[in-house]
Order: structure tokens, then C-alpha cells, then sequence
């Protein structure tokens, strides 16, 4: 059985974004973070991190962010960046403030460009996310894309016969999978997450996407009740969803 792990409460609480470590201590000695209903007033008192520690901590009356390792589901909007680096609103910014500076840092697993919407992981857990993103997992995505032009009926046979090319590749893709929606709308399945992948294997057979959504990564699926810009915190069970098919 493994230990629970332990670390100081104004070094905790500082990798969480919540001040220096010496506002940590002032916040303690004022009585402003409790512990099971007792504050604590001394911040250089190591304390067990555990999943349940937001419901047994409050910093200031309010529960104490999730410690690491944290895993996130946002509903990415469209207009939002996934990149710390990019100009412009980025998923980051529809997380509390704070969370912009944890250590260690959350960043996304993968990425959705600016013009697509839908599920995205974010994480501080280095190991899920590569679990996530390697190829020898075979991690499903699934993308909902609205089209320029009819389905003409030979898409599907293209994209599931891992011979397709992309301009500019040297590599096949992998099969896809093409459920036909309506019309002009249509789901695609695919592993891997190749630069502007899906809406360049719709480019490819002539048609042009004018609107992509991820609802599904493995088995994690997007909440119909979560609104665009929304977030929840997975536990450790559901976050591990995501290698199921």
C-alpha cells in the first residue's frame, strides 16, 4: 500500500498559486486555513495530500484547490487557444487565475486549434498525459464536423483504408472511421492527432469544414449539462476512463 505523501502547508499552498510563503504564514496565523474544522496556525506544518484534501481544507472559507496530480475536462469554446505562448484568450484564462501558476504546471493534453470546439484535457500529471497521447495506447477521438459540401459517399472507404495521405507527408494515416450524420454532417473517428488533421482529410476528398466539434476522447464523453468554457476536476477513477473504448 503506498504512503500518502506530505508536504509543508505554506509550501502547498504556494505551489497551488494561492501567494508567497510568507502570506502563507500570515494567512495561518490569522486563522484563515482549517484542517478538519481546527485552523492551523503554524504554515511549516507538514500535512498529508491526499484527493480529499478540498473537502477537508478551506483557505480563507472557501475549499482548497484540487493538490496534484489533477486532471481536468473543459469544454473548450471556439475563439479560445490552447498554446500558453498564442495571443489572444486562452484556456488557461477560463481557469481561476491562480491556476495560472501552479507548480507543477497544468498544461493540455493535445490540443483543439482555435476554430474547434469541445472535450480537452488539462493536467499537471506528466505520465497520464503521455499515456494519453501515445500511439501504443490507440486512444479514440471523435469529431463532430459540420461540411461545405454533400457527402458524396466515397469518404468512408478513403479514410478507413490506411492508405490515405496528407500534402506535405510522407506517412499514411491510420484508419478513420466516418459515421454519416445528415447531409452535410458527419462524425469521424481517428487515433492520431496529426496537425489540423481532420479538417485536412475532409480537404483531401474535396470538401471543406465549417464547423468541428470534439464530443468524445476514449471513454470520457462531453457532458451535455457542461456549457462551453466549463470545467470539472475528474477523480483519479474517471480520469482513467479515457483508455477504455
Amino acid at each position: 500500500m503506498s504512503k500518502t505523501p506530505t508536504m509543508r502547508l505554506d509550501r502547498l499552498l504556494s505551489n497551488l498559486g494561492y501567494g508567497s510563503r510568507k502570506e502563507m504564514h500570515t494567512l495561518a496565523a490569522a486563522g484563515q486555513i482549517v484542517l478538519d474544522g481546527k485552523p492551523l496556525r503554524d504554515a511549516g506544518d507538514r500535512i498529508a495530500i491526499g484527493p480529499d484534501l478540498p473537502s477537508r481544507m478551506t483557505v480563507q472559507g472557501r475549499p482548497v484547490d484540487p493538490p496534484p496530480p489533477v486532471v481536468i475536462l473543459m469544454h473548450k469554446p471556439v475563439g479560445v487557444v490552447c498554446s500558453h505562448k498564442e495571443t489572444g484568450e486562452r484556456i488557461y484564462d477560463l481557469l481561476p487565475g491562480r491556476w495560472r501558476v501552479r507548480d507543477p504546471a497544468l498544461s493540455s493534453v493535445g490540443r483543439l486549434d482555435k476554430d474547434t470546439s469541445g472535450l480537452l484535457l488539462i493536467t499537471d500529471n506528466g505520465d497520464f498525459l503521455h499515456r494519453v497521447i501515445s500511439p501504443r495506447r490507440h486512444v479514440q477521438k471523435s469529431y463532430v464536423a459540420e461540411l461545405d459540401r454533400p457527402l458524396t459517399g466515397e469518404e468512408g472507404a478513403i479514410f478507413a483504408s490506411g492508405e490515405m495521405m496528407l500534402e506535405g507527408e510522407e506517412k499514411p494515416l491510420l484508419p478513420g472511421r466516418l459515421e454519416p450524420l445528415g447531409e452535410r454532417r458527419a462524425r469521424l473517428i481517428i487515433e492520431e492527432g496529426r496537425y489540423h488533421q481532420v479538417r485536412r482529410m475532409f480537404a483531401a476528398v474535396g470538401n471543406h469544414v465549417t464547423a468541428l466539434h470534439r464530443d468524445r476522447v476514449g471513454g470520457l464523453v462531453l457532458p451535455d449539462d457542461l456549457k462551453p468554457g466549463g470545467y470539472r476536476v475528474l477523480d483519479a477513477a474517471t480520469a482513467e476512463t479515457v483508455f477504455e473504448t
